[in-house]
């Protein structure tokens, strides 16, 4: 078994997470910079809504729909998991992209093998709080660079770009990552979401400019 990169600790929240057991780059894509995309030092925030209330006594993540072992986690027991440092560009569909972000938390991948994911699953929605949801294939979400990420940039995830906990597939435009990400639910047939409900592309690839459907 090989050692981990960074050994358990305390954050400064006060939750204990798990090691981080490897620290990679994200794949990347050419041009690095997708077309209509200006890049950006910055981490802007754009939401819609407000910043729900985090209490962790009442805070749990689900697995669920198309899987043998639905799975109900609390927080603790979410940033107990083994985790991966991913270093990842994330492109808006506003069009900016930010470069290098680096990024802490435990892959979907893992997450979704432990709840045994059925071979009928071939989308999955994702639901947040206030009744959020996007949708992605599943494909994309048991990609090895999709995490459900709590840390980013050496801390944990600021409340407006998601804490205590949210998606990140850097593969596609920033809304399939959900913030403040409460579930994933695997489904047969796709589920648009919120803003795909709302005209938003329902693939949204960065490189094939789908902003919109």
């Amino acid at each position: 078994m090989s050692l981990p990169v960074a050994a358990p600790r305390k954050g400064p929240d006060g939750f204990e997470r798990g090691p981080v057991i490897e620290r990679r780059v994200a794949r990347r894509q050419e041009p690095r910079l997708p077309p209509g995309q200006f890049e950006t030092a910055k981490w802007p925030v754009l939401s819609y809504g407000t910043v729900p209330r985090f209490d962790p006594a009442r805070w749990s993540f689900r697995v669920f729909g198309e899987v043998d072992h639905p799975l109900t986690l609390d927080y603790a027991t979410c940033l107990l998991r083994d985790r991966i440092e991913l270093t990842a560009d994330l492109h808006c569909v506003t069009k900016w992209s930010h470069y290098d972000t680096v990024l802490e938390g435990f892959p979907v991948a893992a997450l979704l093998r432990e709840a045994g994911a059925r071979a009928e699953a071939r989308f999955a929605v994702i639901h947040a709080d206030h009744g959020y949801t996007t949708n992605l294939p599943i494909d994309a979400i048991q990609d090895p660079d999709a995490i459900l990420c709590d840390w980013a940039d050496g801390r944990p995830l600021t409340p407006d770009h998601g804490y205590p906990m949210r998606l990140v597939v850097p593969s596609r435009y920033l809304w399939k990552s959900a913030k403040w990400v409460r579930g994933i639910e695997l489904v047969r047939e796709d589920q648009p979401g919120f803003w795909e409900r709302g005209g938003y592309h329902n693939d949204a690839d960065p490189w094939k400019e789908e902003r919109f459907g």
